[in-house]
């Protein structure tokens, strides 16, 4: 079996098709939301994503069909004064799961951030999510606080 894990081309349309396709089939999960990707965001998000400098995905082959996928986006830390990376999405098509794909691609997220001076990683995940919890408190990743008496910090949304 061979695994390769690569920082995605958005102008390759091989890899835009299996991005969507990994997306949209996380979508469909309850993890993520339990619904399809609409026509309109399967048909644009790569070219979207192509017009974002600070957006990058990483894709996990497995035999050369597609496996995984993780969407990053740089962001900046004010208290740190360098940039981090958000990671988005993190999905491993369930025929590939338990092949260690999930470290490996948080691997090629660090090793990226890295190479872009980032001070740190961050992400969200679904307190009722045990699986992706193991996976990222196995890689590193720990909830935070500034101050034990104010807890740990919570991510909220509002959609417009």
């Amino acid at each position: 079996m061979s695994i390769n894990i690569i920082v995605a081309d958005y102008t390759n349309a091989d890899q835009g098709k299996d991005l969507v396709e990994l997306l949209n089939n996380y979508a469909l999960d309850p993890m993520g939301g339990g619904e399809a990707l609409t026509p309109q965001v399967k048909n644009s998000l790569v070219a979207e994503l192509a017009k974002l400098s600070h957006a990058f995905s990483v894709l996990a082959y497995v035999d050369g069909k597609p496996a995984g996928l993780i969407n990053g986006f740089f962001g900046f830390s004010t208290f740190a004064c360098k940039p981090l990376v958000n990671i988005h999405d993190v999905v491993v098509d369930g025929q590939f799961r338990g092949l260690g794909l999930s470290q490996k691609m948080l691997d090629k997220v660090e090793q990226h951030a890295k190479a872009k001076g980032c001070c740190k990683l961050t992400l969200e995940v679904l307190q009722g999510n045990d699986v992706a919890k193991g996976s990222y408190q196995k890689f590193g990743f720990a909830g935070y606080e500034l101050d034990p008496e104010m807890g740990k910090a919570m991510f909220w949304q509002k959609k417009i």
